[in-house]
């Protein structure tokens, strides 16, 4: 059970903190990534700091989003019945994993720098892999969550676990800018 302060932070402000908790968690994901870099010697030892601001922008800008889509799903499939859950689940997979997908790697390339065609290309390759790796992932994670979860921590709850997520993610959006 979290502490009284946090869980007046959660009733009383859900999207704000939901918000600062994900940008925050997509950073701890890039560190390790860029951490498990340097260690394999893909790059160098320094951290990048500006790939951390990226990956913080992204965050915040997917965060809100998250915190959104599963208000909808326990207003419109509440309880916590296999039928719902499943409901919930199918829906996570086919309509959040894509968007967020989206909101991931292609506002990541444009502020690399690349091209709006470049980044949708990028997007294009790698999101396969990433979809498959989604349906092994999250399926068993969102069970967990909707079945056990209070509805006012999911986001953080999804936010925790992604970081490993976001550790694969990161590994996805930058495995080839190193060969």
């Amino acid at each position: 059970m979290l502490p009284t302060f946090f869980r007046t932070l959660f009733s009383k402000h859900p999207l704000t903190v939901n918000t600062i908790s994900g940008a925050g968690l997509f950073i701890v994901g890039d560190f390790i990534e860029q951490k498990i870099e340097s260690w394999r010697g893909v790059h160098g030892k320094e951290l990048d700091t500006h790939r951390l601001g990226r990956i913080a922008a992204v965050g915040l800008l997917e965060s809100p989003p998250h915190y959104y889509f599963y208000k909808y799903l326990d207003i419109h499939y509440p309880g916590k019945s296999f039928k719902m859950i499943s409901k919930k689940i199918l829906l996570d997979q086919v309509i959040a994993c894509p968007m967020f997908s989206v909101l991931f790697f292609i506002p990541l390339a444009l502020l690399e720098g690349k091209s709006w065609g470049r980044s949708c290309e990028e997007f294009k390759n790698k999101f396969p892999y990433v979809y498959l790796v989604d349906w092994i992932l999250w399926p068993p994670c969102q069970l967990i969550n909707f079945y056990f979860v209070p509805a006012h921590y999911r986001v953080l709850y999804v936010n925790t676990f992604t970081v490993l997520w976001n550790v694969f993610l990161s590994y996805m959006k930058h495995y080839d800018q190193f060969e």
